[in-house]
């Protein structure tokens, strides 16, 4: 049986194909539809695509991040409760009274008695000056003192004298005026009965009444000259008084080259040596009286308007609290800082020592009710105007602006911005940069 084949080029045969089957595989050939896998596959993908884009730019968080690791900040809790206003300053043990021994004169030291370091007694000698310029004043004063003496023994026995020849003079004057007077009374009579001549009349009158005058001048003269010497012995006695307050000054003068303890307590210190030379007012030395103590604090001057006298304080001691207040402020400021002096309310620690220093606790104002965020190294990141706080996952951080009130080491007030709570990163944001969220 012939059939009619055709070959492949690789020598397949091939069947010739039926030409009813062809047209029946024509009417079975169906529309393709619009909706194919690969325009739905298309359609989803630019849906998510534009989903994506309109989420990110409503939606989407643009703030910028940066991640942390949590275990390397420290987060703590805001809370409500009393503020305390106060600082906390450090004080040094001082004496309660400290004598400062300045030089009242100068010289060079001849002996050094006693060492700094050692306890003296009130009236103790600590050391010996010596000065010839001072001992030749007070022998030049003396000498002084010991002339005025003398002119004022002469001046009051030349007085008592001249005295003596005014009662003489008087005497004599008195005899000669009564010889006159009963001369001129009995030629008076004569001259009446007209036994005399006129002429003894009249100078038995004239001898008479000159004597009278006579010992009147001689009355009003020494009277002149007691009152020249008694002006005189008055201005001696001033002069002198002053030249004997003068020598007492010398002397006294002379007396403080030897120093002597003022008080008693401890020699803390003697600044001098023997064969130095001291001038006046000189400090030498400071004598401590250990029958109490006080603190000298220091306080930034940040505070100065805040402090006054009789503004309290305490200090643990041993275990124990102890009571300060204030006593005296010294204004001037150095360094950015002034003092105080405080001293203990009830009575300083027995065991205390000078120089011993110790924490303070400032009392600032009274405890009031506020929002309290612990102290740490953000505040000198963010000024206290913003920090980091941490969202209800706990996974992430977020800056918040805040306001913060007063400050004490333990806490900052909160004005505004946080709630009770709430939980904040306090460590330093040094290394944060800009970034609004941190994520953990």
């Amino acid at each position: 049986m012939a059939t009619d084949l055709k070959s492949s080029p690789l020598g397949t045969p091939l069947t010739k194909p039926n030409a009813s089957l062809g047209q029946a595989g024509m009417d079975r050939t169906k529309k393709k539809k619009f909706w194919n896998p690969r325009r739905i596959g298309y359609l989803v993908a630019g849906v998510l695509l534009v989903s994506f884009l309109a989420y990110q730019f409503f939606w989407a968080d643009k703030r910028s991040k940066l991640n942390v690791e949590q275990d390397k900040v420290t987060i703590s809790t805001v809370s409500q409760g009393e503020f305390d206003e106060f600082i906390v300053v450090t004080g040094v043990v001082q004496p309660l009274k400290t004598i400062q021994l300045d030089a009242i004169v100068g010289g060079y030291v001849t002996q050094k008695m006693v060492e700094g370091g050692n306890m003296v007694k009130e009236g103790e000698v600590l050391l010996k000056l010596e000065n010839q310029s001072l001992k030749l004043n007070f022998l030049q004063s003396e000498t002084e003192a010991s002339r005025l003496v003398n002119d004022l023994q002469n001046t009051r026995q030349r007085l008592r004298v001249e005295r003596f020849n005014l009662q003489k003079t008087l005497s004599e004057l008195d005899f000669q005026i009564a010889q006159a007077k009963d001369l001129f009374d009995r030629n008076t009579q004569l001259f009446r009965d007209k036994v005399v001549p006129e002429s003894d009349y009249l100078r038995s009158k004239r001898d008479y009444e000159r004597l009278v005058q006579q010992r009147q001048i001689e009355v009003e003269s020494q009277k002149y000259q007691e009152e020249n010497a008694k002006m005189q012995i008055s201005q001696l006695e001033g002069t002198l008084a002053n030249t004997q307050k003068n020598v007492a000054l010398w002397r006294q003068t002379l007396d403080n080259l030897v120093v002597k303890a003022p008080v008693s307590g401890l020699l803390s210190s003697m600044n001098v040596e023997v064969g130095s030379n001291i001038n006046q007012g000189q400090n030498i030395g400071q004598i401590d009286d250990l029958d109490g103590f006080k603190m000298r604090v220091g306080i930034d001057e940040h505070y100065i308007s805040r402090i006054f006298v009789g503004l309290g304080g305490s200090m643990d001691f041993d275990g124990k609290p102890y009571g300060l207040e204030i006593v005296k402020i010294y204004p001037e400021v150095r360094s950015g800082r002034f003092e105080v002096d405080m001293r203990f309310t009830k009575g300083a620690p027995e065991r205390i020592k000078r120089g011993q220093s110790a924490p303070i606790r400032l009392q600032l104002g009274q405890p009031s009710k506020a929002t309290l965020l612990p102290v740490g190294g953000f505040f000198s990141d963010t000024g206290g105007n913003w920090v980091y706080v941490v969202d209800k996952t706990g996974n992430r951080a977020v800056k918040k602006n805040i306001t913060l009130g007063r400050k004490n080491p333990e806490y900052y007030e909160v004005l505004d911005g946080l709630q009770p709570g709430e939980k904040v990163i306090t460590s330093s944001y040094e290394n944060f940069g800009d970034n609004e969220v941190l994520e953990f």
